[in-house]
């Protein structure tokens, strides 16, 4: 008696293989067509990896960056298409302006995709946090926060760079409301926590604290965002005419303040 071997499915579509009789080698496609439809696949899969690294020679760190480069060219058709689409939505007859800020938006989310992508290359490459800072105009710390990919000593596993995307800006816009004496917006956000124990005469109090020690407040510096945890933590630089101080804002996942404070800069 012949093997009646049970009916599979095809490797490229999915669709039902009729039933095999007989011995040799199991069917695996419909016909030719799905036959090649797989092995372009393949041959896809294969030129988009980077196959003149040797794994077991580079350090961890470094594979993270070196894996990380491969999404790099879908990064730079995200902001060709953003920009084609951008000048389209811009154009007089092209109809509701609202349109243009909808694709503007999208822009910038692709620029940052391929901000991150080219400093994951340039990592790859070996080029260290102080010559990225130096081009983007940022300390290394503040580029590694914002770009680096860390790897936990414990685990030797990446850590969790997930952020509340407009962060900075609210941390920000907090120690603004505090120099402007809004104490009131300024805890606008405060989790069910915070407003247990800080309210607006302490927000008050700790500002002129602040400024009792170090004079008027001048300006801010570049936030520093980064994970930790299941927090979103930002520090900024206070600037203020006697001397220094550093903010810190902690935010928790759903966005609500779970912390705030203000310390004197190290000498």
């Amino acid at each position: 008696m012949p093997k009646i071997a049970s009916p599979g499915a095809c490797a490229a579509c999915g669709r039902p293989l009729p039933v095999s009789t007989g011995r040799g080698r199991r069917r695996q496609y419909c016909d030719s067509t799905c036959r090649s439809a797989a092995r372009r696949r393949r041959n896809r899969a294969v030129s988009t990896t980077i196959d003149h690294v040797n794994s077991e020679l580079t350090a961890k760190s470094r594979q993270e960056y070196i894996d990380a480069v491969t999404g790099q060219p879908t990064a730079v058709a995200a902001v060709h298409s953003a920009i084609s689409r951008l000048a389209a939505a811009m154009d007089p007859g092209a109809g509701s302006p609202l349109a243009a800020v909808a694709m503007a938006r999208e822009l910038s989310a692709a620029a940052a995709a391929a901000l991150q992508a080219s400093v994951d290359s340039a990592r790859a490459a070996g080029h260290s946090w102080k010559e990225i800072g130096d081009v983007l105009d940022t300390s290394r710390q503040a580029a590694f926060q914002r770009f680096g990919r860390p790897v936990d000593p414990r685990t030797g596993e990446p850590m969790n760079r997930t952020v509340l995307p407009d962060a900075g800006d609210r941390a920000a816009e907090i120690f603004g409301y505090l120099a402007a004496g809004r104490w009131e917006a300024a805890g606008a956000d405060f989790g069910e926590r915070m407003r247990e124990h800080v309210d607006a005469g302490r927000l008050a109090a700790g500002w002129a604290h602040t400024s009792g020690l170090i004079g008027q407040f001048e300006r801010m510096g570049e936030p520093l965002i980064r994970a930790d945890g299941e927090h979103t933590i930002v520090d900024i630089p206070l600037y203020f005419e006697a001397g220094d101080a550093n903010g810190r804002v902690t935010f928790d996942r759903d966005g609500t303040v779970a912390g705030l404070f203000i310390r004197p800069a190290s000498p």
